[in-house]
């Protein structure tokens, strides 16, 4: 930690720049509805990504553009000849296309999928921009301010991959702070892993009466999905495995050619998820085997075809670790019962990496009924003060105060 937190709050640049996040607390509220109300389902972020990059403009980023994958990126120019502290908030949500993202507003809540899951993470995170220079901050390490895409689902954190992998900040990104989530007091340091697969199994199909007696890929696939029901799954590391979207078949008379499911495997520990890997792949080569010498096989035989649609890594970042102390510090000096959890989040990245990283909520909100049609926020104003005081002291603690 180049600084302290208690440093941080007892600067007067720092008191400034409380003082810069409370004046913006309306035009927050303001960009908050009006980036919500931009539709970003999977793998369709472009038009909220334009929108944020001419609001990081106007909030004083000169040099923001958008990448190659479509992250929106900005950076507050340090004192010092040293590596980047990112942050990050994601631009998707998990609605599909058409979806009605107005917003409505009941006293000082605000309804709408995605207003809080992360679209309030950008708002706050342009607040913070303008609060850092209205206070003339000029941090020790840049800051790299990032509306990311791919977060959510299928997105696979394609993103934040993108940024630490490939992107023109590969290399140089010495910390990370996530910014995401409903809640300050909830710090996220562990990264739960996840392997998403889809599972196809094909066979000859036939006539359901006619054709009575071949073998028929339904019965693999309810063989794994059983298999997986018995699976031993621990509950500390926490491991689970998921079976979820479900399809198939061309006619109730007919033996399908094809029927497919996806699995969702995840854990907070990379060992037991390699486990559960190895013991799903184990079911599909004897459930195969099962039905080929169960059926009749002269028409064709059972296959299976395993196509991997997400991959997010497992790790853990120490919990004695500057950023993590710093995180708590900052979480309980502004009255939050801050504590550690495991998420999965574009933190998984970077701490996967070796790169310090936590994951900070924006809110004080118990039940905001995230990835639902029926997502709330509360934008209290003291509530939405006490958190972006609370990461924006974090980011300074890490990335430091030039004199």
């Amino acid at each position: 930690m180049t600084t302290t937190v208690t440093t941080v709050l007892n600067d007067p640049r720092f008191k400034a720049a409380e003082a810069a996040l409370q004046q913006g607390y309306t035009r927050f509220v303001d960009e908050l509805i009006t980036l919500t109300e931009i539709p970003a389902p999977p793998f369709k972020e472009q038009r909220r990504a334009a929108a944020y990059l001419k609001m990081m403009i106007d909030a004083g980023l000169d040099d923001a553009f958008i990448d190659d994958i479509g992250n929106v990126c900005g950076v507050l120019r340090g004192g010092h000849n040293a590596g980047h502290v990112a942050v990050a908030a994601h631009l998707d949500t998990v609605f599909p296309e058409g979806t009605d993202v107005t917003v409505r507003r009941e006293g000082t809540r605000l309804f709408a999928p995605g207003v809080g899951d992360d679209t309030r993470g950008l708002a706050t995170n342009l607040n913070m921009i303008r609060a850092l220079i209205a206070a003339g901050i000029r941090p020790a390490r840049s800051i790299l301010f990032v509306g990311d895409v791919g977060e959510e689902g299928k997105g696979d954190l394609r993103g934040i991959r993108h940024l630490f992998e490939q992107g023109p900040f590969k290399g140089q990104i010495e910390a990370f702070v996530g910014v995401d989530g409903d809640q300050t007091a909830r710090i996220v340091n562990q990264a739960v892993g996840s392997l998403r697969y889809r599972v196809t199994f094909r066979g000859p199909g036939g006539h359901s009466f006619g054709a009575f007696g071949v073998v028929n890929p339904a019965y693999a696939m309810a063989a794994v999905l059983t298999g997986l029901s018995q699976l031993h799954l621990p509950t500390e590391p926490k491991t689970t495995a998921t079976p979820s979207v479900f399809g198939g078949g061309t006619s109730v008379n007919a033996t399908p050619e094809a029927v497919w499911f996806e699995l969702d495997l995840r854990s907070v520990s990379a060992t037991e998820l390699t486990r559960i890997d190895r013991a799903f792949r184990a079911l599909l080569d004897q459930a195969v085997a099962a039905e080929n010498a169960r059926g009749q096989t002269h028409a064709g035989v059972i296959s299976v075809e395993l196509q991997n649609i997400g991959n997010r890594p497992a790790g853990l970042c120490d919990p004695a670790s500057d950023i993590v102390a710093a995180s708590l510090e900052a979480a309980r000096a502004y009255g939050f019962d801050a504590e550690l959890r495991a998420s999965s989040t574009d933190a998984n990245i970077p701490i996967s990496l070796g790169v310090p990283a936590v994951c900070m909520g924006h809110g004080a909100d118990d039940n905001t009924r995230a990835h639902s049609l029926e997502e709330n926020i509360d934008v209290a104003e003291d509530k939405v003060m006490r958190s972006q005081s609370a990461i924006l002291a974090t980011i300074l603690a890490v990335a430091g105060i030039a004199e």
